[in-house]
């Protein structure tokens, strides 16, 4: 019978070498925050001072304004009063119970890594709409995104910049940003070829044709991929709070570790406020402009 001591032998050397990737991928990346970590800090320091201005701005502002401000913004996009008086109450709620300050955090942090999402995601999308290649290329590491643990976002952001506001407004935007890029994409491809050739026929251009045609084509798919990035941000809220964000996030966690059950649950509560209002807005404008478009295509 063969000498077979190699099949015991096969899985020490596997764990070995194993443990040898792991530490050189583990001394490349900590040799790579401390030779660039102060240069890529310094590139964040414009999108720091600004998340620092707009947080002091709601907290320094007197909460009748911002409270008028906001329920003007829900009108705005709405054109509901109902939904604009439940803005209200809820937002009157959450300062009666002392988390206007709290909310008020949570909700300039989220407001950025949205804009953040919008402002990256949308191109990316537009770019996979227009080439399978580029689709077949992005497609798996959204995927990966979108399953890897929300936790796991943390270790290379805090190992690269420590804790603080941006490596949370990093991984916020990381973790959110897959839905508004796939729905983009979707929304695009599903505009139909035969209008697409109505528009050629008239003469537009490639980019009219993308800003003319598809994007507001595709605008309610699109809204729907931002309401998920909306609610994938503030589900990171509570995570995001573990390396320094202040907001509903914290005094959470601190109910998780000193059992504060009132504290938590009405934090808890906060959260979900703002998840419904951030909702409902955002399908009553998508709505909205669905039923602009119809009225376009009916010659209204």
């Amino acid at each position: 019978m063969a000498d077979q001591s190699w099949l015991t032998e096969f899985p020490d050397m596997s764990r070995r070498e194993l443990l040898g990737i792991r530490k050189t991928l583990d001394g490349a990346y900590r040799d790579f925050s401390r030779a660039y970590g102060d240069q890529i800090e310094a590139f964040f320091d414009p999108l720091l001072s600004f998340l620092v201005w707009f947080e002091n701005l709601l907290l320094n502002t007197p909460w009748w304004l911002v409270l008028g401000v906001l329920a003007g913004l829900v009108y705005f996009m709405s054109r509901s009063w109902k939904l604009c008086v439940g803005v209200s109450l809820s937002l009157l709620a959450i300062g009666y119970f002392g988390m206007w300050d709290n909310t008020m955090r949570t909700l300039s942090i989220i407001t950025v890594c949205t804009f953040l999402a919008i402002i990256l995601g949308i191109p990316v999308g537009i770019m996979m709409a227009r080439s399978n290649r580029t689709q077949a290329i992005i497609t798996p590491f959204l995927d990966i995104m979108q399953t890897m643990p929300a936790f796991v976002y943390l270790i290379p952001v805090v190992m690269l910049l420590g804790i603080g506001k941006i490596p949370g407004v990093i991984a916020v935007v990381i973790y959110a940003i897959p839905p508004v890029i796939r729905l983009t994409n979707l929304g695009i491809r599903l505009v139909p070829h035969e209008t697409l050739e109505a528009a050629t026929a008239y003469g537009a251009t490639p980019k009219q044709r993308l800003f003319g045609v598809q994007l507001p084509l595709a605008m309610p798919t699109i809204m729907a991929g931002i309401n998920q990035t909306i609610m994938m941000a503030l589900a990171m809220v509570v995570i995001a709070s573990m390396i320094g964000v202040k907001g509903l996030g914290q005094p959470v966690l601190k109910s998780i570790t000193n059992q504060y059950f009132t504290l938590g649950l009405l934090n808890g509560l906060a959260i979900v406020a703002l998840a419904i209002m951030f909702d409902r807005v955002s399908q009553s404008y998508a709505k909205r402009t669905q039923k602009h478009l119809g009225g376009d295509q009916n010659g209204q």
